[in-house]
């Protein structure tokens, strides 16, 4: 009984850790604040944990997990009624950054994009950010925000259509990272 709660414990262990920077990433594009992403991330793996036995025998454990994610994100957005911040602080975030180009354009980019996203009402977000930031199909992603895949289709077209009509943004688009 020992070895398989500690094999168990080091499977979690193994998932947290492989799976840390990109929980992260999405839990800071969610929420716009490192902060809250690390206390997003860190309460969504302790209710994993808990359980898990099944969800290290799901079919897909991050999937599993993102749906975690999103169900605590949501419910403590519909506790409290106002939209989301544009982010402050994105430093010590485990950031991608593309090969070549500017650095700086490129942060420029990335604070453009980030303040956009936080301009979005929190459905539309999530869909955004699952759809196109997490390259999740739409079925993936009504399945993490607990919904069908009209209603991500809707929110992902209404967010994108939001995100293409603030100029910053659109001229980062247009541009692609700058000359």
């Amino acid at each position: 009984m020992g070895d398989r709660k500690q094999g168990g414990n080091e499977e979690f262990q193994s998932f947290m850790v492989g799976r840390w920077p990109r929980l992260m990433r999405t839990a800071f594009l969610l929420t716009g604040e490192q902060h809250a992403a690390e206390d997003l991330v860190q309460s969504t793996l302790e209710r994993v944990y808990v359980s898990w036995r099944k969800v290290g025998s799901a079919d897909d454990p991050e999937a599993y997990v993102r749906r975690v994610m999103i169900n605590l994100h949501a419910r403590k957005h519909r506790r409290r009624l106002k939209e989301f911040l544009a982010p402050k602080d994105d430093s010590g975030l485990a950031h991608e950054v593309a090969d070549t180009g500017d650095r700086i354009a490129q942060a420029d980019d990335r604070s453009t994009l980030l303040g956009a996203l936080a301009q979005l009402p929190v459905r539309q977000r999530e869909a955004v950010v699952l759809r196109y930031w997490e390259d999740l199909t739409e079925t993936q992603t009504a399945e993490a925000m607990g919904c069908s895949v009209g209603t991500v289709k809707s929110n992902a077209a209404k967010g994108i259509a939001k995100l293409r009509a603030i100029p910053g943004l659109a001229e980062t688009v247009m541009h692609g990272g700058r000359k």
